[in-house]
């Protein structure tokens, strides 16, 4: 089975994300979503929020999985089995720098990243802008997919 880890951003559930998930699916058997723990760096939602969310998410895909893990993402790819790390690209300073971290990473553990841009008329929305306009409280259902809304404190 050919399995793509995909390491999400401490909130990643906007449609840019969504989109970047179901291409990866075209070419790989499952996706693994890894939320990251990190107490040091909190998201939006704590970790388990982001989990159920994500489960609720993708709770009609089956290749689709959430995980959680702790330390570094090539570590958690080799210890699941994943042949790639899926990244979401949304500028051409992202990609270059997601080409100098696959490098490094094919070098030291043996696994390829593949880069996926995000759709050009998403590429604009990030988790962190979600986040900061959710905290202003604005309406951020138009950047979730299919309507799909996190209910936040």
């Amino acid at each position: 089975m050919r399995r793509i880890l995909f390491p999400g951003s401490f909130d990643p559930f906007t449609i840019g994300h969504f989109s970047i998930v179901g291409r990866a699916l075209t070419m790989f058997d499952e996706v693994i979503i890894a939320v990251g723990i990190n107490e040091h760096k909190p998201g939006w939602l704590t970790t388990e929020e982001r989990v159920t969310a994500l489960r609720n998410l993708y709770y009609n895909e089956p290749r689709v999985n959430v995980e959680t893990y702790t330390g570094l993402t090539t570590d958690f790819a080799t210890a699941i089995g994943a042949q790639a790390i899926l990244r979401g690209i949304r500028s051409v300073q992202d990609f270059d720098y997601e080409l100098s971290m696959a490098d490094v990473n094919r070098q030291l553990t043996g696994i390829e990243t593949v880069c996926l841009f995000t759709l050009p008329h998403l590429a604009a929305i990030s988790s962190s802008v979600v986040r900061e306009l959710a905290h202003f409280q604005h309406d951020i259902t138009p950047y979730l997919p299919h309507g799909y809304v996190i209910n936040k404190r």
